[in-house]
């Protein structure tokens, strides 16, 4: 089963380093809304949804890898993918205050830095590393090739959501040695990106297989094959 980045629960970062990932996430949030609202039309805003209730369902269930801290799947990468990255980063953000609020999962002081790290970070990683292979889709169009750019995106997404959390811990850590779990959190993330790069390769080629007009990252692709020669 595949599982990501971490969820962090209060009090494993300091209060001042979680106030200010607390106005990161703001201010990412709020750049993030007005490009969503381009993303989104009447055929996307439903699958937008249904992503969202799927990085839930898959985001509860959690793997222990350090105390106080939770592996599970992560979903900006796919998201991105599909609804484009704003919308993505909007729509991890939900699912994690309703986690947070409603189930406990991930302290509330923690919320600025999960979702800096998973709607943010994780998204932009995952996002900028398909864009960055996109061309690869357009030189062997197919299914195979838009499974390997998904693929890609997604352990990207997992390893630098994960090293966000390094980022954080090294700041303002308030348990153990930074040089001790690092070795241990990143190996353990590049084992659990590959996981989660199969189920979002998976889930991606089902999409554009059915419906490839609704996968985001293809657009630009659709856009010129329509062009005149």
């Amino acid at each position: 089963m595949d599982v990501s980045a971490m969820h962090m629960s209060d009090g494993l970062i300091n209060a001042p380093v979680s106030a200010v990932f607390f106005a990161i996430a703001a201010l990412g949030l709020a750049a993030a809304l007005p490009r969503a609202r381009m993303e989104l039309d009447e055929k996307t805003a439903p699958l937008a949804g249904l992503v969202a209730a799927f990085v839930f369902a898959l985001q509860m269930i959690n793997f222990p890898v350090l105390p106080g801290v939770s592996g599970h799947v992560l979903g900006g990468a796919l998201a991105a993918i599909l609804v484009g990255p704003a919308t993505a980063a909007l729509c991890l953000t939900v699912v994690l205050v309703v986690q947070a609020l409603l189930f406990a999962d991930g302290g509330l002081t923690a919320l600025g830095m999960n979702i800096t790290n998973m709607a943010l970070v994780g998204v932009a990683a995952g996002y900028g590393t398909a864009v960055a292979l996109r061309p690869l889709i357009r030189r062997f169009p197919g299914l195979p090739s838009i499974g390997v750019v998904a693929f890609a995106a997604s352990v990207v997404a997992t390893v630098l959501a994960a090293t966000g959390f390094l980022i954080e811990y090294a700041v303002g850590g308030t348990a153990g040695s930074l040089g001790t779990i690092a070795p241990y959190l990143l190996g353990v993330h590049v084992l659990i990106g590959i996981g989660e790069g199969v189920i979002t390769a998976m889930t991606v080629i089902a999409v554009a297989r059915a419906r490839p007009d609704l996968v985001y990252l293809l657009r630009p692709l659709r856009a010129l094959d329509r062009s005149p020669a």
